[in-house]
């Protein structure tokens, strides 16, 4: 995939809406990304070569802060509540209209992507992000086109990703500066104030918990899964941070995934393309698969250095307990 640069001043159409970048790069290889996140001293360099980055305020998702916009197509199939949280169209609109004025004269990294292994379900994603870091994390968590894939690629939906873009609760009628609103009408997803990357995969997954079942009957589930050497498949449901991971990255299995599925009539499939494991605590001795993947290419979160080196010290959770990896599966040397 080569680079691609837009010129100054030259625009892109994002879903009838035009954004004037300063430049804009399209699906960046990684160590293009690293380069650029270096660059722009979004992170450094570990001595095992993988991305380390602070995602600010934001270690973890914010549920609270989650929109689904009511229309007719969500109002009678969406069970709103305290988690699904309805916002109106117009709201969706101004939010929209002032992060696409944000993002103006601003260089823009742009990916294309799938989520969903199974071609009968796949959705074709186009991400715009302002951050070089966030664009590789979704160069590892999602499905990564070839070459032909990118020549005819059509996005099914978009990602528009403004972490330094703030809402004016009062005046944009959010509750937080920070907000994550998802819009399956127009197939948007539109995200400021907050740079936790875990918010761009999770609104993926969110469109597909209510696309797959209630338009193709395929059961989303938030679980790993690994295959035994028979065919038999094993998934493992739980919270975050309950050993999805751990337990579905064994050496005696193939790893289909480590957290989010389809489950069809007769097969399950991955929704991604990468594994986000956490990292406290981690040790070579304990989990050698999760700790041979953190390398060139992979992004470790909110992690610190031992004093004077850059090894990681994984034991340290002084900004956070969520100390976050991300890296594409093929970095696991037994998949499915």
């Amino acid at each position: 995939m080569e680079k691609i640069t837009i010129n100054p001043n030259i625009h892109t159409d994002i879903n009838n809406r035009i954004i004037y970048a300063n430049k804009i790069m399209w699906n960046l290889q990684a160590a293009d990304l690293v380069e650029e996140a270096l660059f722009n001293r979004e992170g450094y360099l570990a001595d095992n070569g993988a991305l380390c980055v602070s995602t600010g305020k934001f270690t973890g998702r914010a549920p609270k802060d989650r929109y689904i916009v009511e229309d007719e197509k969500t109002r009678e199939s969406v069970y709103w509540g305290a988690i699904n949280k309805p916002i109106s169209q117009e709201v969706f609109q101004n939010l929209l209209n002032k992060v696409i004025e944000d993002l103006n004269n601003k260089t823009l990294y742009v990916r294309d992507a799938y989520a969903c292994a199974d071609k009968a379900y796949r959705l074709n994603v186009r991400v715009i992000n302002t951050k070089a870091y966030h664009n590789l994390f979704i160069h590892n968590m999602f499905l990564r086109p070839d070459k032909q894939g990118l020549e005819t690629f059509e996005p099914n939906f978009t990602i528009i990703c403004d972490p330094d873009f703030e809402a004016d609760p009062k005046a944009d009628g959010v509750e937080s500066k920070n907000f994550a609103i998802l819009n399956l009408k127009e197939k948007i997803i539109l995200i400021g104030g907050t740079a936790y990357t875990g918010e761009m995969k999770k609104g993926i997954f969110s469109v597909l918990n209510f696309v797959l079942p209630h338009d193709e009957k395929v059961l989303s589930m938030h679980c790993s899964a690994n295959v035994g050497k028979n065919g038999d498949t094993a998934i493992f449901f739980g919270l975050s941070g309950t050993g999805k991971t751990s337990l579905s990255t064994d050496p005696e299995r193939a790893l289909i995934g480590d957290d989010e599925h389809g489950w069809t009539d007769d097969k399950v499939f991955n929704i991604e393309g990468g594994c986000y494991a956490k990292v406290i605590k981690l040790s070579s001795e304990d989990e050698p698969d999760i700790f041979n993947a953190i390398k060139f290419g992979a992004i470790v979160e909110n992690t610190r250095f031992f004093k004077g080196t850059r090894e990681i010290n994984y034991s340290d959770d002084t900004i956070t307990k969520n100390t976050r990896v991300s890296y594409p599966i093929n970095y696991i040397n037994n998949i499915q």
